[in-house]
């Protein structure tokens, strides 16, 4: 039995234990390269945990818990060497728009909740792997995704403003009442607060303009700190991150309430969606600039897992970051073990120098947030998709509006946008071309009406359906064909070209069937030509093609234009003589 099993456990293995294909990468060069990147990730990823932490309404030091070990565990079972997984700003928002109707932000109960979050997420990212739903993600048009994507910056902008001036915020809102609320607090603004996060903002871009290779967050932060510090900015009524927890590890196992995961049910599927499809970007780039393939279930499982591992460790959802990604991309990562030392130099961080990190100033960190968020904000895409069409630029506008609109739940945005996008999908596919062809000057059979083009025959009409013929539109190919009939009285044989239609359901058959019935009642032809091979399948399956065969299995126009015109008692426009693949 043993014997038996063990091709099957070879298979399994880099599935299960996907960071053991590592040993075969690992060599002198590589482990270097992989321990200096850690390196340079760790110091960006010290003050991104904080200050995303922050975000999502949470002690900062829970941002450095969730940058601990379900960093290692996203690194360990993920298929992408250079994806980094920790806190993000994104998915920080998400985590702090799902919990502010049920709890205050920084209390006993939002930390247990955002921990019941990403618990749920979890689950449900790993359930999608190991179902291999991974292209699912696909459902989500890139319109919506970048409607959503800078509706979200926005938001972020919006709620870290009060923190970078000094004044009260009250969590999160809608933008417009959020924007209201800052431009009556201006008065209330906290000056060492605001010249240190501008300070920030100005240190950050041009860092990022004339030193991108620099560890710039760590190092404005640092310095910024050490300004704070002389000045007496804590002193002076300034915020800064506070006292960190003796306990570097809080394991628990996440705490249930039933009633609580119906609500977070629906944030919980939009943050794993839209995590996945974050953290997939960065494993796309990663890919075409290696040359390293990446697995996306595997991916889905290895997210899951580090969301679980930060449930456990009582902290909040994590995702793969496109930051600190592109850092260990540039430093050369090769293998998840940059990520796994990069989570190593985070902890020794925590344990060496606690004293300094809880004197980092808020607004500093605020000022990361917004620099951060500032990158991801684009007209273009939006742009392009108008341009492109009406109904890609209307689902990312309105994806775009509602996130705005509904915040805090701005899962209500995203699911409008995709809803919105699917009906007009499915709209589309209830209406699609339907063309009567002549023969171009150029060989060709095209569109009559479009080019002015006459029929083959005054006895013959060649009908072009494009796309699947489903129950979607199969009334709408059965109204056109019964249309051509009825317009064309004198038409004796239908030559329908099917090479478009790629797929068919049995209401596609159907309708198939009703119009041979009714051609052959009429004493007309039905003739088909260019009818791929898996829809053949499925008429013979149905009997279908029993009744259609004689005149079905003509390759091209012309194939069937030089059976089919004898029948009618005369030649009309001769085929021309094709040359190889000329049209």
């Amino acid at each position: 039995m043993l014997p038996a099993l063990t091709p099957t456990l070879r298979q399994l293995l880099p599935r299960l234990l996907p960071f053991l294909a590592w040993r075969r990468q690992l060599d002198a060069a590589t482990l270097r390269t992989d321990l200096l990147a850690g390196l340079t990730v760790a110091l960006v990823a010290v003050p991104q945990a904080l200050a995303y932490a922050q975000l999502a309404g949470l002690p900062a030091y829970v941002g450095l818990y969730a940058s601990l070990l379900p960093s290692i565990v996203g690194a360990l079972w993920g298929s992408s060497a250079q994806l980094n997984t920790g806190p993000v700003a994104l998915t920080s928002l998400l985590t702090a728009s799902a919990l502010s109707p049920l709890a205050l932000p920084g209390s006993e109960t939002w930390l247990m909740l955002a921990v019941q979050l990403a618990l749920l997420a979890g689950i449900l990212q790993v359930a999608f792997g190991a179902l291999r739903l991974a292209h699912f993600a696909d459902l989500l048009s890139h319109p919506v995704l970048h409607g959503f994507i800078n509706a979200c910056s926005l938001l972020i902008c919006a709620a870290q403003l009060p923190t970078l001036l000094g004044v009260g915020a009250a969590g999160q809102r809608p933008f417009i009442e959020a924007i209201v609320d800052l431009a009556l607090a201006l008065p209330d603004i906290h000056l060492p607060s605001a010249a240190l996060g501008g300070a920030a903002i100005v240190l950050l871009v041009a860092q990022r303009r004339y030193l991108p290779r620099w560890p710039g967050v760590l190092i404005v932060v640092a310095a910024l700190s050490g300004v704070a510090w002389l000045t007496g900015f804590e002193a002076d009524g300034g915020r800064v991150v506070g006292t960190l927890p003796e306990q570097v590890f809080a394991f628990a196992l996440p705490r249930a309430d039933w009633a609580q995961t119906t609500d977070l049910l629906p944030a919980a599927f939009v943050l794993a969606l839209v995590s996945f499809i974050e953290a997939m970007s960065s494993c796309k780039l990663a890919s075409a600039r290696t040359g390293q393939r990446w697995n996306g279930n595997q991916e889905l499982i290895g997210q899951g897992l580090a969301k679980l591992t930060a449930a456990v460790c009582q902290a909040y959802p994590v995702s793969g970051s496109f930051g600190r990604s592109a850092f260990l991309l540039n430093a050369g990562a090769r293998t998840g073990l940059a990520s796994v030392v990069g989570a190593l130099v985070v902890l020794a961080a925590l344990l060496a120098v606690p004293g300094p990190i809880a004197h980092i100033p808020r607004p500093v960190l605020a000022a990361v947030i917004l620099v951060t968020v500032a990158g991801l904000l684009s007209v273009h895409p939006l742009r392009d998709a108008w341009r492109s069409g009406r109904d890609d630029g209307l689902a990312g506008s309105v994806c775009f509006v509602a996130t705005l609109a509904f915040a805090p739940r701005v899962e209500i945005g995203i699911l409008a946008g995709l809803l919105l996008s699917l009906a007009l999908l499915i709209y589309r596919s209830m209406k699609p071309r339907v063309a009567l062809l002549g023969r171009h000057p150029d060989g060709t059979w095209r569109d009559a009406e479009r080019f002015g083009l006459a029929p083959a025959h005054p006895q013959l009409s060649i009908l072009r359906f494009d796309g699947p013929l489903h129950f979607v539109n199969a009334a709408t190919f059965e109204d056109a064909v019964l249309a051509t009939c009825r317009d064309h009285p004198q038409t004796r044989s239908l030559l329908l070209s099917c090479a478009g239609i790629n797929a068919i359901d049995a209401s596609g058959i159907d309708a198939l069937r009703r119009i041979n019935r009714q051609l052959e009642a009429d004493g007309r032809l039905l003739a088909c030509c260019g009818l791929k091979k898996q829809v053949i399948d499925v008429m013979e399956r149905t009997g279908l093609w029993s009744h259609l065969v004689p005149h079905a299995s003509y390759r091209t126009e012309d194939d069937a234009l030089q059976q089919l015109l004898p029948l009618l008692g005369g030649t009309g426009t001769a085929p021309p003589v094709r040359r190889g693949l000329e049209w």
